[in-house]
């Protein structure tokens, strides 16, 4: 494993139909959209995660938690905590929560800016919320705002 600062981390924005994933490389603090993993019920295909984590070797998994707007959990929160926990159990990679809390918004602008027509559900934004959501945790590590929280 990679020490703290060189570290190459995926990300993941949690959803029931579709699991957002970007790649991130700590010293660079640089991150890019991946194609997102189809869910069913928020369930993803463990094979194709497998496949994934065994392409990229990332030495960090950071998944966003969604949390409501006063801080409070929610039903998704539990879910993508749950998500969280299983991706380190099947993995064994370290696991961090992330407050995500915004970054669906902020992606969907960001799509629009590009020319994105506002059909998310036949293109989505989970790509761009999983590069925000690793943002926030480079940011977090720089002192920055940013919520970085334990699994």
């Amino acid at each position: 494993m990679a020490e703290a600062g060189q570290r190459l981390i995926l990300a993941f924005d949690y959803g029931t139909r579709r699991i957002g994933v970007a790649v991130g490389n700590e010293l660079l603090r640089s991150a890019r959209e991946l194609t997102p993993l189809t869910a069913r019920d928020g369930i993803p295909d463990w094979n194709v995660v497998s496949r994934l984590l065994n392409e990229w070797q990332p030495d960090l998994l950071v998944v966003g938690l969604p949390l409501n707007m006063d801080g409070s959990e929610s039903e998704m929160s539990t879910r993508a905590r749950k998500f969280g926990n299983r991706l380190h159990g099947r993995f064994g990679k370290p696991c961090e929560m992330v407050d995500e809390r915004g970054t669906t918004r902020e992606a969907k602008l960001i799509a629009r800016e590009a020319g994105h027509k506002g059909n998310y559900r036949q293109d989505s934004v989970d790509g761009i919320a999983a590069i925000l959501i690793l943002e926030g945790w480079f940011a977090h590590q720089e002192g920055l705002p940013g919520g970085r929280l334990s699994l």
